[in-house]
């Protein structure tokens, strides 16, 4: 008889794709308007700062939360993060000022440094092996679903009721995260659980970093430089071109990215992992040479659809690359290692573009021609190093 895998899709699975939808659409529904929010309150040469400040900040949490993730649960930590974004929401409307507006968005990256971290090292516990990729394709989708949502109806929100409910709002879909996860079962060993206590916050270059995974993280570290020009510059570009809805291309190369998921969630699984993220990274380079040249809506359109494919590819294809050559006893710290690359990158990406904008229209194809060109490299670096870096899969 011809044996049967277990379902993917049980109850814990499908709570915590819905939890991640929620949270997504919380901290994505507002990045539209922070640019034209920060200028309104004298900030305007700070807005590299809205998404370098916030991947900053989860850039410094992963080190942290991949330790308690190991240590404490997946669960208390995914709360963690959700609970972050529902104060953040509330708090947004009642700081007026360029430095209070900045330490908040600071203090908001705690959230994507904190829950990704958990959740991934929760799929990783109850997915099996020769399934990763599927799974995290699966997860990517909601995910996805909610940053495509997220930036749309925040852009609605804010022309039809305000900012302050708009923020407010985002605050609520945070809340509705978190009421999910009380629903799901903790899945850390109780062998390996302990108590919260001062200890676990002192952190060592062995909490910091997993040597295993570096392959992923030079490749995570190009890529992701991308999305920081993209999510600094795409507001202003739209204007330029003229769509008045600055969620627009967020959109579409979010539900370019949700279909190419649901149709190829198991692409590295049944191909590997080095082939797919191979063409992962061509098709993102090819999507930034298109936005030096961004004249118009045409161009942005097409750019935005193959971004989507891109990262519908290489998002799930570097987690589960990462689950693969993770220690499995540390798969926080493995998570953490993984997503202090793309905070890292789009860190940079996100301060090296505001510096070069400035707010003057014509140097807007110079950050995503650098984007272009890291993602080339990245794709000649798999290419060059695709045996030595292929591990069983």
């Amino acid at each position: 008889m011809k044996e049967t895998k277990p379902s993917l899709y049980t109850l814990s699975f499908f709570l915590l794709c819905l939890s991640n939808f929620l949270f997504s659409a919380s901290f994505s529904m507002i990045i539209p308007e922070l640019p034209d929010y920060l200028a309104s309150l004298g900030g305007k040469e700070y807005i590299g700062y809205t998404i370098a400040l916030f991947t900053l900040a989860a850039g410094l949490s992963r080190p942290f939360s991949g330790k308690l993730t190991d240590h404490v649960g997946r669960i208390p930590i995914m709360a963690f993060g959700s609970l972050v974004c529902f104060i953040c929401g509330g708090l947004y409307p009642l700081l007026h000022t360029v430095q209070g507006f900045l330490f908040l968005r600071f203090i908001h990256g705690m959230s994507t440094g904190t829950k990704p971290t958990a959740t991934a090292a929760y799929v990783a516990d109850v997915i099996p092996e020769d399934r990763r990729g599927e799974a995290q394709g699966s997860l990517g989708i909601f995910t996805a679903t909610g940053m495509s949502i997220g930036p749309a109806i925040g852009s609605f929100l804010a022309s039809t009721y305000g900012l302050d409910q708009m923020f407010y709002i985002s605050s609520v879909f945070a809340l509705a995260s978190i009421l999910i996860l009380s629903r799901m079962k903790e899945t850390l060993p109780p062998t390996m659980k302990s108590r919260l206590k001062l200890s676990l916050f002192r952190i060592g270059w062995k909490d910091v970093f997993e040597p295993k995974i570096i392959p992923v993280f030079w490749i995570m570290l190009f890529v992701s430089f991308s999305a920081g020009a993209m999510i600094t510059l795409i507001p202003d570009t739209s204007k330029i071109v003229g769509w008045t809805n600055k969620g627009l291309y967020f959109t579409i190369y979010t539900v370019s990215s949700i279909v190419i998921r649901f149709f190829f969630s198991k692409a590295s699984d049944q191909y590997g992992r080095i082939p797919v993220l191979i063409f992962g990274c061509f098709m993102l380079s090819l999507s930034m040479f298109l936005l030096v040249f961004s004249a118009n809506s045409y161009l942005m359109i097409i750019s935005a659809i193959i971004y989507g494919v891109a990262w519908g590819f290489n998002t799930p294809t570097l987690a589960a690359w990462t689950n693969d050559l993770g220690d499995k006893n540390h798969m926080g710290r493995a998570m953490a290692t993984m997503y202090i690359a793309l905070e890292a990158g789009i860190g940079i990406g996100a301060y090296v573009s505001g510096e070069i904008y400035q707010g003057i229209p014509n140097h807007i194809p110079i950050p995503f021609l650098i984007a272009g060109l890291l993602s080339l490299l990245a794709f000649l670096l798999l290419w060059k190093k695709k045996q030595a870096w292929t591990y069983g899969i």
